[in-house]
Formats: C-alpha cells, structure tokens, sequence
C-alpha cells in the first residue's frame, strides 16, 4: 500500500520522549517551553502557545479575540469543520462563503460578498498549505475594523510574499496532527505579536489560571487545552525535521506535476506567484463526469490510499442553507481528491500514483 502519509519520525524522537518518562514530569513543562521558544522563533514572532490540538488553538483563538455571541465570523466552506465548530463554541455565527478552484482557499472577494453589519471578523485558511492571498484580505480588515485569525494548521512554513504563514494577522493557528508537516501526535499552536492576545489565551488552555511565582488564582473560566511534556519533546525533535520535510514534499508535488500534466481529466493545484506552499497535502479536481468515489476504490484496489480533500460546511446536516450558493465549494467537495504525500515516498511512488490515477480516471 503506498500509504496517504506516514509521520516522519525516528530514533531522535524515540529518545526524546524516553528522557521525558525517566523524568517523570509529563505535563506542560521544559520540553512544551522550548517547543513554544522553537516555533516563535521560526516564525519571527514575540508569542507562541502551545495546546492541545490546532482545534484548540482555533478556539482559543476566537475566545482571546473577544468574539461570541450577536458576532458574525466569515469562515470558508471549504474546509475542516472545526473551522466553523469553534466560532459556534464561541457563541457566534459562522457565515460560509465560497473558494476559488484553484488554490482551493478564500479570497478577499469572497468574503466582502459575504459582509453584513454584524461581521466581526473573518477566519482565512491556508488550506492544504496553500498560501491565502492574505494582502487584500487584511486590507478589507483594516477597511471594515475586523479581527483576523488564520486557520494556518496545514501550513506551518508555508510563506505569502515573503512573510510565514499564521503571523500575519490577530492571531495565527496552527496542528500538529500526524497528517501535518510536522507532528506531535495531537497538537497546536496560537501564534501573535500581541501579548495580551498570548497572555488570554495562555489563561484559557489552564483553566483560567493566572500564575506568579509559587501562586495561582484563576480569573476567568477556561479549559484544560494543555500540552504534554511527551508531545513538547516530539515538536523540539520534529522541528529539526521542518524545512528538510518541506524541500522533500515541493519535490514530490513538482513531480506530481510533471507526472499528471497530459491528464487532462485531473485539474492539478495552482501555486500562485510569489508564495511558498508547504504541501501537506497535493489535492487534485476531477470532472464532473468522473466518479469521484469509484476512483478512490480503484486505487485502493491498485494499493494506493487516497481520501476526499476536505468537506464543504454547507453540505453537512448540521448547518443551514447558505443564503447564496456555494458551487466551488460544493463542486471541490463531490470532486477533490487527496493523493499520497510525504516525505518518506519515493519518485518511483509518485510515478506509480500518477499513472494508476490515469488510468482510473479513463
């Protein structure tokens, strides 16, 4: 089975998460520290938090930013659900909007379409690890007096201009699920220049606490997001596996690239110019004649995995007709398909996905 992904680890983080059961201190400690001191650091930001998943940091996100109830957050609708599920745990109103079928993320057109009174904020996502076009986005921000939070969970070094990925609004939010570039097994991180922003949101990962010296007083009420010292000490271990893991996946797309451009039933991504996308995942469109679900069996019959992109928010039961129709989004929803990806493939790999996806697809 060529597999969709397979966490990059070996002996390095072996041995960190042994040292940390010989200490024996396992929650939130000297390991989550220099996980937090080690992404700041490569991102060029003054605060880093990390929790328990990049769900958490979302949510979290949100709350330090002060938006709840009577607030409107305009979310893509392409994309995971916890995108939209935290604004709703928040106490606002997720409001979708559509994609483009290219990079398959928001753009600033579509979420001035969607602006009412009510909006507060809106919530971009670097999806897949492909750069938003976060400049006229954060110009219609600044236009309207809106917060920005970037869903960055697949896109931790991915660059828009020069500038990374998550640092550049409010607030930045990334995972380290097994899935992403770099893993903690679960994981997240909120990222931000404001140290107020940093100091809400390190209260609320702990219950609400504040703490100064040997004491502790809880102000607010909150939530136990922590991290644990096995999973600080695999973020310190994997973030020297970082620029290496993207260099190897920019390879394996371009060889993607190459491999499916006479297929002409298979729409490959866009890398827009001037951004660096990290690849978390390479998503393909198909047409709208080709059965989406029977190609994924017929790979998987050929031993290849492969799973949908991602869901359009729109379509699950849980939420209500949108009040404009979302065809990109539904359209990416029916026809995206995940191929494999991760640095442990091989060229030969790529090849022999490229080829039995051809095939599949005539």
């Amino acid at each position: 089975m060529i597999r969709l992904t397979i966490p990059d680890t070996g002996d390095a983080e072996i041995e960190a998460v042994t040292r940390v059961l010989r200490d024996g201190f396992l929650v939130q400690g000297a390991r989550v520290r220099e996980f937090e001191e080690r992404v700041a650091a490569y991102l060029g930001v003054p605060h880093a938090v990390a929790v328990s998943s990049g769900t958490a940091a979302l949510h979290l996100a949100v709350l330090a930013l002060g938006l709840g109830p009577g607030d409107e957050v305009l979310v893509p609708d392409f994309t995971h659900p916890a995108t939209g599920n935290v604004v709703e745990l928040a106490g606002a109103r997720p409001v979708l909007v559509d994609v483009d079928l290219e990079t398959f993320n928001s753009g600033a057109g579509h979420f001035r379409a969607a602006l009412t009174p009510r909006t507060r904020a809106l919530l971009p996502v670097h999806l897949f690890g492909q750069p938003a076009e976060m400049g006229p986005i954060l110009e219609l921000a600044r236009e309207r007096g809106l917060k920005v939070v970037e869903d960055a969970a697949c896109a931790l070094g991915a660059e828009e201009q020069g500038r990374k990925c998550g640092t550049l609004s409010d607030a930045g939010c990334f995972s380290f699920h097994p899935r992403k570039v770099i893993t903690t097994g679960e994981g997240g991180m909120v990222v931000t220049r404001d140290e107020a922003t940093a100091e809400r949101v390190r209260q609320l990962r702990n219950h609400g606490c504040v703490e100064a010296g040997d004491s502790r007083r809880f102000e607010r009420a909150g939530f136990n997001y922590r991290l644990t010292e096995l999973q600080g000490a695999l973020g310190v271990a994997q973030m020297e596996r970082l620029e290496p893991a993207i260099r190897r996946r920019a390879e394996l797309a371009d060889r993607y690239d190459k491999a499916l451009a006479g297929v002409k039933d298979v729409r490959r991504p866009v890398r827009r110019d001037g951004t660096r996308p990290v690849w978390q995942s390479y998503v393909v469109l198909l047409q709208e004649r080709i059965d989406r679900d029977r190609v994924r069996l017929r790979l998987r019959e050929d031993g290849i995995e492969t799973t949908l992109g991602t869901y359009s928010l729109s379509a699950q039961p849980r939420h209500s007709p949108p009040a404009a129709p979302l065809a990109n989004s539904r359209r990416a929803f029916r026809q995206s398909l995940a191929l494999p990806l991760h640095p442990r493939m091989s060229d030969r790999d790529v090849d022999q996905v490229a080829a039995r996806l051809a095939a599949a697809v005539s």
